[in-house]
């Protein structure tokens, strides 16, 4: 599948799929949507406090840096582990220009090390940061409350809607820890019904640039493991 380089409209870069007309990040700005969806609505949730995240979907980094930028600020430690099942490859990752546009060039050895560092093992990137690349399908996903908060970033339901079942969100739900959220720029009404039927309570926020909604989902406490 041929993939192409573009920038989005806040300036900063993503993967385009030609073939699918999918990209990594949004169009309308792949840092904006990336602070809106997944810190201000979802590790702003735990300010303060140490949080386990599983990110559905590592792709190119960059809400895996953001992330470790904000806690950066915080002082808050986090283990981060992001599931990705065909890695992006160095040429790609050189492109990017998410440090020059987070005005981050302090860190640009994290960015680095995020992709340099072995993937199905835990680095320690810094004292109060720690990553985990696992090579692997969502489906073969099997961890048991394990995460405080889940990014899904996977590829949008129109290209992949097998991502979006109730198969994939019950998993979801079994991973998170009790009062665990998941947060997703998606807000379609046949996605809501799969995150219900897998025991979430869902609310609609307000959507990043160029996207009207988003959801977040809670876990409950009376559904049975599948």
């Amino acid at each position: 599948m041929k993939r192409e380089i573009i920038k989005t409209l806040d300036g900063s870069t993503t993967i385009h799929l030609q073939e699918w007309d999918e990209c990594y990040h949004s169009k309308h700005g792949a840092i904006q949507e990336a602070k809106h969806v997944f810190i201000k609505n979802g590790l702003n949730l735990f300010e303060g406090k140490p949080v386990s995240i599983l990110e559905i979907g590592f792709g190119t980094g960059l809400n895996a840096f953001i992330t470790f930028l904000e806690a950066n600020k915080q002082l808050q430690t986090i283990e981060y582990t992001g599931v990705e099942a065909y890695p992006v490859d160095s040429v790609e990752v050189l492109a990017m220009n998410y440090v020059s546009e987070l005005e981050a060039d302090s860190f640009e050895n994290i960015f680095k090390k995020m992709h340099d560092c072995e993937w199905n093992q835990k680095n320690n990137i810094t004292p109060d940061f720690s990553l985990t690349k696992r090579k692997q399908f969502f489906h073969e996903i099997d961890d048991f409350e394990t995460f405080d908060l889940i990014y899904f970033d996977a590829f949008g339901y129109r290209v992949q809607p097998e991502l979006w079942s109730t198969e994939i969100f019950q998993k979801m739900y079994n991973s998170l820890k009790p009062n665990g959220v998941l947060v997703t720029y998606a807000a379609r009404g046949v996605v809501k019904r799969s995150m219900i039927e897998a025991g979430f309570s869902v609310e609609k926020l307000a959507g990043p640039p160029g996207k009207r909604e988003m959801f977040r989902a809670v876990k409950q406490f009376t559904q049975s493991y599948l």
